[in-house]
């Protein structure tokens, strides 16, 4: 499954190329595809003559802000057609050349100097908007692909979004567990793509504390990588990048939260930081499925510390690395660095 920093590079991809474009209509390919508050006829319907403002992130939820389509607006529209009819050339942006960065963190704080915010984002739950919403998750297996649109359609494509220029956003789904929504104007967003209401603080907010993580830690009796996967305590973070946090940090995923010293805490809190901050930097990463708009793999994988790397040698002290089922997931420790 795409995790926060996957779906930060395509959140950042979609808003280098898909900007400021009419939104011409579109075909559902498959109506499961989308979320049961509208029909698919509906959904394109409600599309149709819109344009997209901006694409924000919240957790693994890819949010566009939508906007009424007038002349002359795709005059000034973000990246223009390049090689193949593509929208420009994107490049994965670190968080330093960012130039719209995506995620619901408010200004930085100086503990947080890699995450500039160029453009101050709208506080967390989104507010209603006279023109609606575009919300997508990609669940498993799911794609979002800046196409153009004579490129021959995949067996697993479910939604195709044509927009000016011969352009296309494309919907790709395997496993067909990604869901897309349309919000309609003046509706709190929430209250539509209710996933949104239980998700935790974004990992680099300023609500996402040493504090915060100890108190939400205190005797729990699980696990701590059971623990990281829950959304409701830290929104975005998933199988792969918690066990990379848990390396980094020295910390066995076995080990109880009850358990926890303190100062294992506050080395979990920075590792999630920095752990994340590498892998937006690399583009995400691609063990199976996932690409960014343009096809691209990500690159993080190649400098994984423990994930998917059973029985090869630990980077730090060679010791092969070890993979356990724990809550029904794969996870991968050294057993000598991870105490």
């Amino acid at each position: 499954m795409p995790e926060l920093p996957e779906v930060e590079t395509i959140c950042r991809g979609l808003n280098h190329l898909t900007l400021d474009r009419e939104i011409l209509g579109g075909d559902v390919l498959l109506a499961s595809s989308i979320a049961r508050s509208i029909s698919a006829t509906d959904f394109l319907t409600k599309l149709k003559g819109k344009s997209i403002a901006r694409w924000y992130r919240r957790g693994k939820y890819l949010l566009a802000e939508l906007s009424q389509f007038s002349e002359g607006e795709g005059d000034s529209g973000r990246g223009g057609e390049g090689e193949r009819g593509r929208g420009g050339e994107f490049q994965a942006q670190t968080p330093e050349n960012s130039e719209l960065s995506s995620s619901f963190f408010p200004l930085p704080s100086s503990k947080h100097p890699l995450h500039p915010l160029h453009n101050p984002l709208p506080n967390f739950p989104l507010p209603s908007t006279q023109t609606g919403w575009l919300g997508v998750h990609l669940r498993m297996t799911g794609q979002l692909l800046w196409v153009n649109q004579s490129e021959p359609v995949p067996k697993h494509a479910r939604v195709r979004l044509f927009l000016e220029g011969n352009q296309e956003l494309r919907f790709v789904d395997q496993r067909t567990f990604g869901q897309m929504w349309y919000v309609p104007p003046e509706t709190e967003v929430s209250s539509i793509i209710t996933g949104l209401k239980v998700l935790g603080p974004e990992p680099f907010s300023a609500d996402f504390s040493i504090a915060y993580l100890a108190q939400k830690l205190h005797r729990r009796a699980r696990p701590i990588k059971t623990a990281l996967l829950d959304q409701s305590l830290v929104a975005g973070l998933g199988n792969i990048y918690a066990d990379e946090t848990l390396f980094v940090s020295g910390v066995l995923p076995t080990t109880l939260c009850a358990d926890l010293t303190g100062v294992q805490i506050g080395r979990i809190h920075s590792a999630i930081i920095q752990v994340l901050s590498k892998a937006i930097e690399s583009g995400g990463t691609t063990f199976s499925n996932f690409l960014n708009v343009q096809g691209v793999n990500g690159n993080y994988g190649g400098v994984a510390w423990v994930y998917n790397r059973k029985g090869q040698p630990c980077r730090t002290c060679s010791m092969p690395i070890e993979r356990i089922k724990l809550a029904g997931r794969s996870t991968h420790f050294c057993p000598v660095c991870q105490t």
